[in-house]
Order: C-alpha cells, then structure tokens, then sequence
C-alpha cells in the first residue's frame, strides 16, 4: 500500500493493486501505474523505491526498463512494480492477462455514490 501511495502522491494514474497470492508462487502483489512522461515515470519509480527500501526497509531485488522509461519495472520479491506510458501499458494490457487476481481497494478509488454521500 505504501507504494500506491507513492505513486499517487507523485500524481501517476490508474494504479491497480492486484492480490497475486491465488495465482502464481512467485510473488504477491503487482502495482500497476501509468505515467505520464518519462520524467513522470522516473520521478514515481525514484519515489517508489525511496519509500520501501529506505523507510520500510525493502530491498530492491532488480530493476529494467528505467533508461527507456516507458515500463519500468521495480522488484521487490513480494512486490512487482510496473510502471507504464500510456500506450504501453494498453499495450501489454496485465489487468486482462491476469484478470484473475484480486483487485485490492485503493483509498483514493471510494465510489463515486460513497463520495457523493459526504
């Protein structure tokens, strides 16, 4: 969660949290995150990784695609990271291909009848 919250405070759009633990050993979670250049890109995935490995302690395993910046990917063991463009990520389109894992509710996504409510 705390990666969510990175890349939305350094404004990335349509992030997806998606429990894995149903679907595959390897990892647990995947972070979807669409940028909007690849400053933007660079600015979420520094932040991301500011976040878990200095003030949570969570050790990068690896990291691809941060020169091209249009997927960078950050490692975290339990935690897959996928940093997109936009057309890329519709593209490769991971939310079809792994339809099956779970959605995890972000705070920012409230419904729109329960922001209505307040």
């Amino acid at each position: 969660m705390a990666a969510a919250k990175a890349a939305h405070d350094n404004r990335g759009t349509d992030i997806v949290l998606l429990d894995m633990r149903e679907l595959t050993p390897v990892f647990d979670y995947f972070l979807l995150v669409t940028g909007s250049s690849r400053r933007q890109l660079h600015a979420i995935s520094e932040e991301i990784d500011h976040v878990l490995e200095h003030d949570l302690g969570d050790a990068r395993m690896g990291i691809e695609g941060y020169r091209e910046s249009r997927w960078i990917l950050l490692d975290y063991g339990n935690l897959v990271v996928h940093m997109f463009d936009e057309e890329v990520r519709g593209f490769y389109a991971l939310e079809e291909l792994w339809s099956g894992a779970t959605r995890v509710p972000l705070p920012w996504d409230e419904p729109a009848d329960e922001a209505e409510k307040e």
